[in-house]
């Protein structure tokens, strides 16, 4: 690990430690609601720390789906392939850095986290995957420790979601954040996007510094992913604003503590709520294959658990608490149009959408208490004190995104992982 990329508590986790943590009852209501029934079932297998998989109801899922059939695109730091849990479910991806190394080549441990935790098979004490019948594809791209270090390709997010967009891949997480828009991933994105893709992306972790708008979760054809707890509760380095679509479980979570894969720590960020966000469509899509891109992800947003009216937007958890469960066990969501985007109301290709209205403006102010909108309802709470023991996302200092300015010079500006 390099020296500020990686925050997160200094609890570490052996990896030969099996046993799943059992989750409360009112986790269980909060991520899943009524499709686990009154309690839930025996731990699912993987890290202690890993409370997301029996609140959102995995058991009964994985009786309908695992996620067979469904590829997520990683654009990470790289996917360690041979990590227990990884063995068998790495396809081969894409390295868009051109340095030395493959898309195999973890430098970080970030993008192995976010792959055990999208399609991780838990064996060998490493992370139990929400949708372990999945595969991944490994789109390797450089942060700012790696490109000082290497020559790099400058426009290799962009590179490599254009990629993703080309390959077998459904779901592309993007579990990174920047400050900076650039012409060439804005296109990449709405690349991906007209060729049915879902792009999951970090809404970003600097909320309490700034909370600017970051990309490529701010691009409209983009899902922004905010984080939460088990409770439902934003953390509070989660940011908000009208690029946070929905939210999904990332605080207080297993991750790798760095690149020499011996040991998990616990961390915080929107790049974990990203991956479980790409999980949780994986499942759907999976149950669902006749379904698009449009009819998974407005499925899902149906469904979000939420104490608002439904067609509107909070700032903090966008449409609401993700909850799969809801689609692939109780059947529930209005998969709606085949070819119109629920995140900006216009067909696929482009063209506005006569019938679907208006997207309702997302609030702009937080409520006035914890208890004020409701936390007996499943899957509701909205906090205005939104807590995160870790206060920190998972990388602090990330990839870097590089501009040519006059005369051939390269200007780098860094881009945080979400």
């Amino acid at each position: 690990m390099t020296a500020g990329m990686i925050q997160m508590r200094k609890q570490s986790m052996p990896r030969a430690l099996r046993q799943g943590m059992l989750c409360t009852l009112a986790a269980a209501c909060v991520w899943a609601g009524g499709a686990v029934g009154a309690a839930p079932t025996a731990a699912a297998a993987g890290q202690p720390g890993q409370w997301y998989l029996d609140a959102m109801g995995v058991a009964e899922m994985w009786k309908v789906t695992t996620g067979k059939g469904i590829t997520v695109a990683v654009v990470d730091t790289g996917v360690n392939a041979t990590t227990p849990s990884l063995r068998g479910q790495v396809v081969k991806g894409f390295d868009a850095t051109e340095a030395a190394g493959a898309e195999t080549d973890d430098y970080d441990g970030h993008g192995t986290t976010m792959a055990e935790m999208i399609a991780g098979t838990g064996k060998g004490g490493g992370l139990q995957g929400l949708a372990p019948g999945a595969k991944i594809m490994p789109m390797r791209i450089a942060n700012t420790e790696f490109q000082n270090e290497n020559k790099v390709n400058a426009q290799d997010s962009a590179d490599a979601i254009k990629a993703a967009a080309d390959s077998e891949a459904k779901i592309i997480n993007v579990s990174f954040a920047s400050e900076f828009s650039t012409a060439q991933e804005r296109a990449a994105v709405e690349y991906a996007h007209g060729k049915g893709k879902l792009i999951f992306a970090g809404a970003g972790n600097n909320a309490k510094s700034g909370n600017k708008p970051q990309y490529p979760a701010s691009y409209p054809d983009a899902i922004g992913v905010a984080s939460a707890d088990k409770k439902g509760t934003v953390a509070e380095h989660s940011q908000h604003g009208d690029n946070v679509d929905i939210t999904a479980p990332g605080t207080d979570v297993p991750v790798w503590c760095d690149d020499s894969f011996k040991e998990y720590c616990k961390g915080s960020g929107t790049s974990a709520a990203t991956a479980i966000a790409s999980a949780s469509a994986a499942l759907v899509w999976s149950a669902n294959p006749d379904w698009t891109a449009n009819q998974v992800l407005r499925a899902l947003i149906d469904t979000a658990g939420r104490s608002w009216a439904k067609g509107t937007r909070s700032n903090f958890l966008g449409h609401g608490l993700i909850r799969p469960a809801q689609i692939v066990v109780d059947k529930k969501g209005d998969p709606g149009a085949p070819d119109i985007s629920p995140l900006t109301n216009r067909k696929t290709g482009g063209s506005p959408a006569a019938s679907a209205p208006p997207s309702a403006p997302a609030s702009s102010q937080p409520p006035k208490s914890n208890t004020e909108d409701g936390t007996a309802v499943a899957g509701s709470s909205e906090k205005a004190e939104k807590k995160d023991d870790s206060n920190t996302g998972l990388i602090a200092g990330g990839v870097a995104v590089v501009f040519v300015l006059a005369g051939g010079a390269f200007f780098f500006l860094r881009r945080r992982a979400a």
